[in-house]
């Protein structure tokens, strides 16, 4: 079995064997003319099941294990669209149970709980699965250089010698850089080659992405900026998406090609059970449903490959051994062999006719685990047709051969070389079905909803390491992320406001696109399904966090230069100064593999002004964190009115403050997308108040010597540590400084909510964890430091919050004293460091009184959520499942959630308890191809947002626990923007004269509360020069959620208006030019006989606009 196959179709060119119309089998044709037709089939397939469980090495047939797999979280409805069904069952929409009208503080409109609070029947029969790789071993330049490039040199080459041969490609990443170094004579050659269709490009995205991992952001943002590169420099729309490599699948993906306007898709990695019973069930061929989708508007046809790998060993048929010998890279003299030491043979008219039969034979095994008579054989590999000779084995070899079969009617084959797009065209013409769109045609294919994860390749080998494998580049990405989207929302609106001043400008609006590009496109990069899943060489890891690094310097220079713009009153006196820039950042990152720091900001008499930006579209009141020089400051607001502040110490370490400088806190008001001002100055300042410290040891309180400006203060009892605001009030363990109880205040119950922290150890066997795989020794075991560590209590006006040092983690959990989103939730931060420790991976574990028994949720790349079921009878591996944003727990009394700042594994092991994995160090190689461990482990920082929150009726929870979906709540969707997209702090840099500044506001009220603005892009000009075009695309997402928990206080300033809004009511000082729908990546413009002014979405839904504002 050949381990060096990660790096997918970046590089290798795919040629796929398609169209085989196997008239041989009369009984695959029509089952009516042979009452026998099934038990002949039904003999075959018992025999071929014989031989994949051989050659994939199964576990021992277990069937109450297969049973439990098929009942977890994919639910394969047989459902056929006209309503007619298989004997499987299908979901049916039952009765719409209305919520009781909302508390007045958050006007929910009633019509837009009627999504979630949809009742489903019992789901049919279900699987569950898991995935995981990487592209890894080189970084992205020196692939291009050893490799990608002659593959593609070659391409132009030796496809125009026969117009019968054809490739695919798949990535843009690589293609745009070869495409920047050729001629215009080879760039017209490529575009023949295209019209002609012997060049098909699959999917079209920048990369092949993770689905693990990715957040939709930066799936939706790489797909743009492949689709869009497409557009300007060859004009071509791809139809299939090709995913060969993912470590597992999600749903959102096929989401998302099929919002772009993708017919058809391709997926590989899945559970090698999952494989097996979709074989025996002929259910490879699927349409793939959104589990929120109550009609059909989400399908997507797929197809599944059904065997254990994409190379050709693994497409032609069953036997690797027999594929092998039809590789003709492998040809006796080369670099490599068939391991299962059966050459191939070059093919002469000596051999042909018995090399045909045996290919054939193959052919015909396969083509039993489909519906239909046409099959597809993909030919490629990792990196394959880098020189010319393997270009000529293949095609020349294979030609015989198909020359041969076509010759022979007897043998009742027709075969061809094509692309994967040929190949659904042919499906869907065997089928009767339309050539682009969902009708099932005559030969009903099933619909399936749910995902492909954990994955499994065999035995007990789980993918589900590398949810958490190098977590500190997993959060770099989530912050490049939220700096890239706050930069490109600017820049749009910087554009605008530039052409409605109507003036010459010296704003940098051509440097800041290609800024803006780059960092696009490195973003991008970096959700490779072997990039931000962690599995790659220490080095290509170096590579891609120096570019995200990069990435993050650049949209910050975007940002301050853009922010500078909009404040300035006087906008003639507006100047650009790169190497000295009016705004500075108030955080500063020192390298691509160092946490970022905190600017210190001098402050005198004279007026320092801040600017924060607001990144959401909702208007928000939220802590804003400076450090600054002195402890006596006072802070005000653009209108000169006194606002209310906290003073707190910077530690050096457990106990040691810093004496030059101090954290300072105040609430900031924030109008949506907006940019407010403050004033910092020095000065004595009632409002500002310093915080208070309370030191522990062991359960007792030690005092704290040096500690000016603070003062220190001190319990009577050895009773638990309280803190509190307006909602919440925290008991917390004196001798851990751990969370341990939770009051609400709503209504005065309190729920055990435990927090701790867990190790895992790797097996004894000879397979261990590694960037992969999770392969544990045992339960885990508690963390328990080798003495006692120092906790200390801050208590303040506006949060209060308790440190633990630990030898490894540094724990802090606040509470904001604020009436509002950000007081509701407990914000959990720990700084991990387990350089020292060996094959050794550390978890947060929180433990509640929730009967949650073995049910729990978690999100699939920050878009939507799956139930998840956790198997007793499965390894504990198997239940861990990828965390992109959320996991949460409940019963039928309430609902606890851990919002997360980066994309973890996650699992709840026992009824009430969840469990997410912080780090690994792993000191072996998993035997997946990367070939070393995990050692390079960095001091890592990640957040979390811990929210309880009180079901407003039990009703509702019943019919939740079968339902195939769940929505978080609208207070948990904002929760979680607020983690992830905090205020972006840049103070003036201090100079002589500081030009007068004014708050600025672009939109009179708040997106409603279900509307998120996920990106208004600017897009690129088709003239030369690289700069952007007048029109931006607007994507905006409605959130599907859970209407049955608390409304009252939650400090919201907004409402939901059935996903409707109208654009320029909603902006002060800007106009709509024009605004049209169009494709998710605007690759397809949708004609419409709505109002063009009216932007409405329907729950879950994710549309794109080419905007043009004025």
């Amino acid at each position: 079995m050949k381990l060096s196959r990660q790096f997918t179709v970046c590089g290798s060119a795919i040629f796929c064997v398609v169209v085989f119309s196997l008239y041989l089998m009369l009984d695959h044709i029509d089952h009516s003319k042979n009452p026998n037709g099934e038990r002949i089939q039904n003999g075959q397939l018992g025999i071929l099941q014989d031989k994949i469980d051989h050659l994939e090495r199964l576990l021992a047939e277990n069937n109450e294990i297969i049973a439990n797999i098929r009942d977890s979280v994919i639910n394969l409805r047989e459902t056929v669209k006209d309503g007619k069904m298989f004997p499987e069952g299908n979901m049916s929409q039952g009765n719409v149970e209305l919520l009781p009208p909302a508390p007045a503080l958050l006007p929910i409109h009633s019509e837009d709980c009627q999504f979630a609070a949809q009742t489903y029947s019992k789901a049919a029969d279900g699987v569950q699965v898991i995935l995981q790789v990487f592209g890894w071993l080189k970084t992205f330049d020196d692939y291009y250089r050893d490799q990608t490039q002659h593959i593609l040199n070659n391409m132009v080459v030796k496809l125009h010698e026969d117009s019968r041969r054809k490739i695919i490609w798949s990535e843009i990443s690589y293609f745009s850089k070869w495409w920047d170094s050729i001629d215009e004579q080879k760039r017209d050659a490529v575009r023949r080659l295209i019209e002609s269709g012997q060049l098909e490009v699959a999917t079209g995205g920048w990369v092949m992405p993770d689905e693990a991992n990715s957040h939709y952001f930066a799936m939706i943002d790489q797909l743009v900026e492949g689709h869009q590169w497409l557009e300007i420099n060859l004009g071509v729309k791809p139809k299939t998406g090709w995913a060969v490599d993912p470590f597992g699948h999600s749903p959102t993906q096929a989401y998302l090609l099929r919002q772009a306007g993708l017919s058809n898709m391709l997926i590989q990695r899945v559970h090698y059970s999952v494989k097996k019973h979709f074989a025996s069930q002929k259910t490879l061929e699927f349409f793939w449903r959104q589990n929120w989708d109550r009609d059909s508007s989400s399908d997507i046809l797929c197809h599944m490959m059904p065997f254990y790998s994409y190379d050709v060993p693994h497409t032609c048929g069953p036997d690797p051994k027999i594929c092998c010998q039809f590789d003709f890279k492998r040809l006796p003299g080369g670099r490599i062999s068939c391991p299962w030491r059966i050459p191939p043979q070059a093919i002469t008219d000596n051999n042909i006719q018995e090399r045909v039969q045996t290919l054939l034979d193959q052919y015909r095994k396969k083509s039993k685990l489909f519906r239909t008579n046409v099959l597809l054989a993909p030919l490629g590999d990792d990196f394959r047709y880098t020189e010319a000779v393997e270009w000529d084995q293949q095609f020349e070899n294979y030609q015989k051969l198909f020359d041969y079969m076509n010759s022979h009617p007897e043998l009742r084959v027709q075969a061809q070389f094509g692309t994967i797009s040929d190949y659904f065209e042919a499906l869907r013409k065997s089928t009767g079905m339309d050539p682009v769109g969902m009708n099932v045609g005559q030969l009903a294919l099933p619909v399936l909803s749910g995902d492909f994860f954990t994955y499994a390749d065999r035995d007990d080998h789980y993918w589900s390491g590398y949810f958490t494998s190098r977590p500190f580049y997993k959060r770099l990405d989530r912050v490049l992320e939220s700096h890239l989207r706050a930069a490109e929302v600017l820049y749009s609106l910087t554009l605008a406001n530039i052409q409605k001043y109507g003036q010459p400008s010296d704003y940098p609006a051509v440097d800041n696109y290609k800024l803006l590009t780059e960092a696009r496109r490195n973003l991008g990069l970096f959700q490779h399904h072997d990039a931000i899943a962690g599995t790659g060489k220490d080095w290509v890891v170096v590579d891609y966090g120096t570019r995200l690094f990069h990435s993050i310097l650049n949209v910050k220079r975007v940002i301050v230069s853009s922010a500078h713009w909009l404040v300035l009153k006087d906008k003639p006196a507006y100047y650009h100064d790169p190497s000295n820039p009016f705004l500075q950042m108030d955080d500063v990152q020192p390298s691509q593999d160092a946490l970022p720091r905190k600017t210190i900001l001098e402050v005198g008499e004279k007026p320092r002004l801040l600017v924060v930006y607001n990144p959401t579209e909702q208007a928000r009141t939220s802590m804003v964190t400076v450090y600054v020089a002195t402890p006596k400051v006072r802070v005000l607001n653009a209108l000169g009115h006194v606002v209310r502040a906290q003073v707190s110490a910077v530690w050096n370490d457990a106990s040691h403050a810093a004496t030059d400088v101090f954290q300072l806190s105040f609430v900031a008001q924030a109008a949506p997308l907006g940019l407010s001002v403050y004033q910092l100055m020095e000065g004595m300042e009632p409002r500002t108040e310093a915080a208070k410290y309370m030191f522990l040891q062991d359960g007792g309180q030690i005092s704290v010597s040096k500690l000016e400006h603070f003062p220190q203060f001190y319990q009577q009892d050895a009773a638990p540590v309280h803190i509190e605001n307006p909602h919440l009030k925290l008991s917390i363990s004196t001798a851990t400084g751990l969370l341990e109880k939770m009051r609400l205040k709503e209504d005065d119950s309190e729920f055990l909510v435990k927090v701790e922290f867990v190790w895992y150890g790797t097996t004894s066997n000879k397979d261990k964890s590694g960037a992969y795989l999770f392969l544990p020794d045992k339960e885990a075991t508690i963390y328990s430091p080798s003495q006692p560590p120092v906790v200390r209590v801050t208590k303040g006006p506006l949060f209060s919050e308790v440190t633990t040092t630990f030898t490894q983690i540094t724990h802090t959990l606040r509470l904001y004293n604020i009436h509002g989103v950000e007081g509701q939730s407990v914000e959990l931060c720990n700084t991990v460091d387990i350089r020292g420790e060996i094959n050794r991976e550390i978890a947060i574990r929180i433990t509640s009184d929730l009967n949650s028994k073995d049910r729990f949720f978690t999100d699939l790349n920050g878009y939507q959520v799956q139930p998840r079921k956790t198997m007793a009878k499965l390894p504990l591996q198997a239940n861990f499942y990828p965390m992109t944003s959320m996991v949460y727990l409940q019963d039928s009394s309430a609902r606890l959630s851990l919002l997360t700042a980066q994309s973890l594994g996650a699992a709840s092991l026992k009824s009430g308890q969840l469990e997410v994995i912080m780090d690994r160090r792993l000191n072996q190689d998993d035997n997946r191809g990367l070939g070393q461990g995990v050692l390079d482990n960095k001091i890592t920082a990640n957040s979390f947002r811990l929210l309880l929150e009180k079901r407003s009726s039990a009703e509702e929870a019943q019919s939740e626990e079968t339902a195939p979906n769940s929505y978080p709540s609208i207070l948990s969707h904002m929760s979680y923007m607020y983690l992830n997209h905090p205020l972006i702090s840049m103070a003036v840099s201090q100079r002589s004269d500081t030009p007068s500044l004014i708050p600025y506001i672009p939109l009179s009220a708040s997106f409603p509360c279900d509307l998120h603005l996920v990106n208004l892009r600017a897009i690129q000009s088709k003239e030369e020069g690289g700069g952007p075009s007048e029109q931006a695309a607007l994507i905006l997402h409605r959130k599907g959620f859970d209407c049955g928990f608390s409304n009252r206080n939650t400090g919201l300033l907004c409402f939901t208006t059935r996903g409707k809004i109208r654009l320029e009511k909603l902006l002060t000082d800007l106009k709509v030019k024009s605004i049209t729908p169009v494709s998710l990546s605007l690759m397809h413009t949708h004609n419409s006989d709505a109002d063009p002014q009216e932007i409405s979405l329907k729950p879950m839904e994710i549309r794109t606009y080419r905007l043009q504002l004025s």
